[in-house]
């Protein structure tokens, strides 16, 4: 039988040569897949059967590093190689921290590549021999529920033949699916997990399993099986859980829909960090039509760096106003929160480039709401971070107008509008971010670049055409447009006339 290995990298060339150079060498070891980034890896993996990773580190999106640290949440993480650029090597200390196997710089090595290989194949065949020597005596119970909610491939014949053998076949009747989990920033993790262990060993028709830290997955029978499981945990526990419950289904085939049910339904306990437990059901009918409130987030971004920070805090609260978010489905709420990375938080860092970067870091969480247990840690977060970037942004706008860059592109302009120039060209010349130089041209000269060259070159046709006796295609050519059909048209549009009517006009 193959092993699944997973290739992620952005760029096509190496996921294709390094699938050539690994077949060339073992043409029947591997079956392949491919991710562009860290996300399609992650949900590769967690569709199941990946035992190998290959990833590069510098990718858009999810980066490599942060793609492992995420699988250390994964019940099934598959053997990592790290392949990197020789500037990324003190990354190397952050893939070893995330059990990385090895870290090998690009350009690839074949025979470094092939040891490595080699070393993970053996590993990776011990480890199927002790799996196998494991199953033949019992079957991991936690492991097999865990497998059965990330394997979203598996049929129903399957899934019912992996369950009846892990004595889950009393799922064949009615049951729910509870995700317990310890509010954040309490102590008391091991004491909930404790007292809920306890508690288990007494009950039948149930099962439980882990996936993400921190939380316990619980599927149960009994239709006051979760009832009776928090009235125990009550005051035991200073730092209460909640419990995130799916609707009573029945039948085997209904697992992975009672488990994203109450997994949705865990998404809500920001908005009600007082509940005990948050029911699917209570929370389907919710509004699922409201408008994002596109304008204010379009103005927060357009205001960065203006020295207008308390508009800023004011649309900020209009955007996130909890009267709605609390109506609404929480896809409004994660639909709010991925504008603020795209429209304000990204366009900062495309804008300002890497210098921007350590502020973002520093407030990376704001990146999703499954980052905070609370709603009103959630808006403070976003709030602080829109605080330094705007003092960010506008020292940096001022440092800019200080050294006279924008002068500079004028005078380039004057002197090379003749040529094949554009605004690339200029902003390179004066080493300025492409996406800031265009939005700190057009606020030094009121105009954006493309239209201030197009009547300077203009001025200089008129120019040209009064004082001169020069034919329409030499002007044309003297003045930087690319053809006299192009230049013509230009010239009717701005004067109302043609260049010919133009000089006309003057000689009389």
């Amino acid at each position: 039988m193959k092993r699944k290995l997973l290739i992620a990298d952005d760029e096509t060339n190496i996921r294709q040569g390094l699938r050539a150079m690994i077949e060339r060498q073992y043409p029947d070891r591997y079956e392949y897949a491919f991710a562009e980034n860290g996300s399609e890896a992650l949900s590769l993996v967690a569709g199941g059967g990946v035992q190998l990773l290959i990833t590069d580190i510098r990718m858009p999106v999810m980066d490599g590093i942060e793609l492992l640290e995420r699988l250390q949440k994964h019940p099934e993480r598959p053997e990592i190689v790290i392949l990197s650029g020789h500037d990324d090597f003190p990354y190397a200390q952050a893939a070893i921290r995330y059990q990385a196997k090895e870290y090998l710089l690009k350009p690839i090595v074949r025979g470094e590549l092939f040891a490595v290989l080699d070393r993970l194949e053996e590993e990776l065949r011990h480890k199927d021999e002790r799996m196998a020597a494991a199953g033949r005596r019992t079957i991991d119970k936690p492991a097999r529920l865990a497998h059965v909610l990330l394997r979203e491939s598996i049929g129903e014949s399957e899934l019912r033949n992996l369950l009846q053998e892990a004595d889950l076949g009393w799922m064949e009747g009615e049951y729910a699916v509870g995700i317990l989990r310890p509010l954040a920033g309490t102590t008391e993790a091991l004491t909930v997990s404790s007292r809920v262990e306890q508690w288990l060993a007494g009950q039948s028709h149930w099962a439980r399993s882990s996936i993400r830290e921190g939380e316990k997955i619980i599927a149960a029978g009994g239709s006051d099986f979760f009832t009776r499981m928090l009235e125990q945990l009550g005051g035991h526990a200073q730092g209460r859980p909640y419990l995130a419950l799916s609707s009573r289904v029945k039948g085997m085939d209904q697992l992975r829909l009672a488990y994203s049910q109450a997994r949705q339904a865990s998404k809500y306990a920001l908005l009600q960090p007082d509940s005990e437990c948050i029911e699917y059901d209570a929370i389907r009918h919710l509004d699922s039509g409201c408008p994002l409130p596109e304008e204010q987030i379009r103005k927060i971004s357009n205001l960065i760096g203006m020295g207008r920070l308390p508009e800023i805090k004011r649309l900020l609260q209009q955007a996130l106003d909890i009267r709605t978010v609390s109506r609404c489905e929480i896809g409004y709420l994660m639909a709010i929160s991925r504008m603020l990375n795209e429209e304000v938080f990204d366009r900062v860092f495309r804008t300002y480039g890497e210098e921007s970067v350590e502020i973002l870091k520093l407030y990376k969480n704001a990146g999703h709401i499954e980052n905070f247990d609370r709603f009103h840690d959630y808006y403070h977060h976003v709030e602080k971070l829109l605080e330094r970037l705007d003092d960010y942004v506008a020292r940096i706008r001022s440092a800019h107008a200080e050294r006279r860059d924008m002068q500079k592109a004028v005078d380039y302009l004057h002197e090379h509008y003749r040529e094949d120039v554009n605004m690339a060209v200029v902003s390179n010349h004066i080493s300025l971010n492409y996406t800031y130089f265009s939005e700190a041209f057009k606020e030094f000269t009121g105009e954006s670049f493309s239209t201030y060259l197009r009547k300077l070159r203009l001025g200089k046709a008129k120019e040209l055409l009064a004082k001169t006796d020069l034919k329409v295609y030499e002007i044309c050519e003297l003045s930087g447009f690319d053809s006299v059909k192009h230049f013509t048209r230009v010239f009717k549009e701005s004067e109302g006339i043609t260049p010919m009517e133009y000089r006309s006009r003057k000689l009389v």
